[in-house]
């Protein structure tokens, strides 16, 4: 499908155009509370979205997200929930984009704040996280497995350019893009994750008894005290 017709599916069912991106979900609600589904709830697949839908021995995906990405506009660095989701591919249309994946050093440290967020807690820190920074070109279809699912965050930087050496002056404008990001959930229920990565990992850090923090939470909290 042309970016033309996604860009009106998106416009027509989330609203005007923003600075920000714009998301439609079929399948399994996602709630961005909790980066989490409703496991009960489920909006079907439009026809338009059926030729786009990933083969799978598992059958398809249980969650589908596409979002349009406006020149600038990113997403944080984040892990998707691991006991939820045990498989997670994403395809990439329009104008390239740089993702970055970043994890902390061996026995490096962060704080967890929000939804899979995990923040080096100094700016020295920060710098000794180890990070690579990967081009998703047009048409692209990649699947996050092993380390690169389970221990890297990945995000895209709010920017008007990405480093790119086939430009003369060593940047690439940002331009129009959108995104298909296909979830299969993990089963039976209540999932389980079994990596023990208690950084990244829902079901680690409940074993050892961490509270996960979420931005939500703390806005309502900081206006219980306001």
């Amino acid at each position: 499908m042309r970016g033309e017709s996604l860009a009106s599916r998106t416009l027509d069912d989330a609203g005007s155009l923003g600075p920000t991106r714009l998301s439609l979900h079929y399948g399994h609600h996602f709630d961005y509370r909790t980066m989490g589904v409703d496991a009960e709830s489920f909006v079907p697949f439009p026809d338009w979205l059926i030729p786009l839908l990933p083969h799978s021995d598992t059958g398809p995906p249980d969650q589908v997200c596409l979002q349009y990405y406006p020149p600038g506009a990113g997403i944080p660095p984040h892990c998707d929930t691991h006991s939820i989701f045990v498989r997670l591919c994403a395809l990439s249309l329009g104008a390239p984009v740089s993702m970055e994946f970043r994890r902390p050093p061996a026995g490096g440290s962060g704080t967890a704040t929000s939804n899979g967020i995990v923040a080096p807690e100094t700016a020295d820190a920060h710098d000794a996280w180890h990070k690579l920074e990967i081009d998703l070109l047009p048409r692209a279809m990649i699947e996050m497995t092993a380390d690169a699912r389970y221990r890297w965050q990945h995000g895209i930087k709010k920017r008007k350019s990405d480093h790119s050496s086939e430009a003369n002056d060593g940047r690439r404008p940002r331009q129009d893009r959108w995104s298909i990001t296909y979830r299969w959930l993990r089963r039976p229920f209540p999932p389980r994750c079994e990596c023990g990565d208690a950084t990244l990992c829902d079901t680690a850090q409940a074993d050892a008894g961490i509270e996960r923090a979420f931005r939500w939470k703390e806005k309502e909290t900081e206006k219980t005290l306001s």
